[in-house]
């Protein structure tokens, strides 16, 4: 069932036999509201720390708790299809939580993967991955691209 979006209980079983075959797991998160650039490299680098590229995707009604009303611009769904489609995802989970420390809970991955804005110490999930002889690593952008800063440009040409 490689490269699905997958239920979480569906997908910590899934893992479980991964690990037990050697396989390492990588695990990262966003909301890829507009994917650009900037998030096809930071996954594909995200997944050259291991052999199994689990994205977990924010919800909706996360995306909303976290960035405002007015987001997200592409749902939840079609966000899951085109992350799901890039040649370095294995499995696409959503979650409901502003963060996704509780599914790193459970998916105990390998490694921990974040961009190179955040603090180790202030990334969900470091102390579960760490406890469990996983890294937490971060990875630096290609450009200063972001889908906010896409989103003001459109208004900018828009409003000209």
């Amino acid at each position: 069932m490689k490269n699905a979006i997958i239920d979480k209980n569906v997908l910590i079983k899934i893992l479980d036999e991964e690990k037990k075959a050697g396989k390492k797991i990588v695990f990262t998160n966003g909301c890829f509201d507009i994917l650009h650039a900037g998030h096809v490299d930071y996954l594909n680098k995200a997944k050259a720390f291991g052999n199994i590229l689990v994205v977990g995707i924010n919800s909706d009604l996360s995306v909303k708790k976290i960035k405002g009303e007015k987001r997200p611009i592409i749902p939840e769904t079609e966000r899951a299809f085109i992350i799901n489609n890039l040649k370095s995802v294995d499995y696409v989970v959503l979650f409901d939580e502003e963060t996704p420390e509780n599914l790193i809970n459970e998916l105990v991955p390998d490694y921990l993967v974040k961009g190179s804005d955040w603090q180790i110490d202030k990334i969900a999930g470091r102390k579960t991955v760490e406890q469990n002889g996983g890294e937490v690593k971060t990875i630096d952008f290609i450009s200063d691209q972001s889908t906010s800063k896409i989103i003001e440009t459109i208004l900018k040409k828009y409003k000209e």
